[in-house]
């Protein structure tokens, strides 16, 4: 059977959610980032913008995700702490987010919310919040040489978390798609 032009089936996308700071942050995380380039290259961080992830990289076809509103309407605000550098294993470098318990709880009732309304499988993975600095491209015998440094610097920022973010994969960067308020 011949597909009717005009008439293609919505192709699978890739998204996650996550939390994006204020842009003097943005820029700081970004020259950290450009920072792991340069010094170790290790760019492949640079394809999204600072962010504190939510719900990992998943496939939908849906075009609409308007019920992300209702569920951030009914979240607060809330601040956050980030504090110094740390890293997962030999793979990824990040600023560390300090896991309050309202960015636990926003993440854990997202995680479900989005399991039952759009149908994400939830990841079953424990929640670490960070944001990332250097990794896949970020090679092994690099790995010391890259964590001595950014380990040595300080890093000490807080912000209020105001909004969930969409973020959609164009094919070579993340971009925000869609942005949530949340309530005050």
């Amino acid at each position: 059977m011949k597909k009717q032009p005009g008439k293609q089936a919505n192709a699978e996308q890739l998204y996650f959610i996550g939390l994006l700071p204020p842009e003097p942050i943005q820029q700081e995380v970004t020259a950290f980032k450009q920072q792991a380039l340069e010094r170790f290259g290790a760019g492949h961080a640079l394809t999204s913008p600072p962010h504190v992830p939510l719900i990992p990289p998943f496939r939908s076809t849906r075009p609409d995700f308007s019920a992300l509103s209702e569920f951030a309407d009914a979240q607060s605000t809330f601040d956050l702490r980030l504090t110094g550098f740390n890293r997962f294993d030999q793979k990824v470098l990040f600023v560390e987010v300090d896991a309050n318990n309202e960015l636990v709880a926003l993440q854990k009732e997202l995680e479900l919310y989005v399991h039952y309304y759009l149908g994400v499988v939830p990841d079953y993975q424990p929640y670490h919040p960070h944001m990332t600095v250097a990794f896949k491209d970020l090679k092994r015998p690099i790995f010391p040489q890259a964590w001595a440094y950014f380990s040595e610097q300080t890093y000490q920022r807080s912000f209020t978390a105001n909004a969930l973010s969409l973020f959609k994969y164009n094919g070579k960067t993340w971009e925000v798609m869609q942005e949530w308020g949340l309530n005050v």
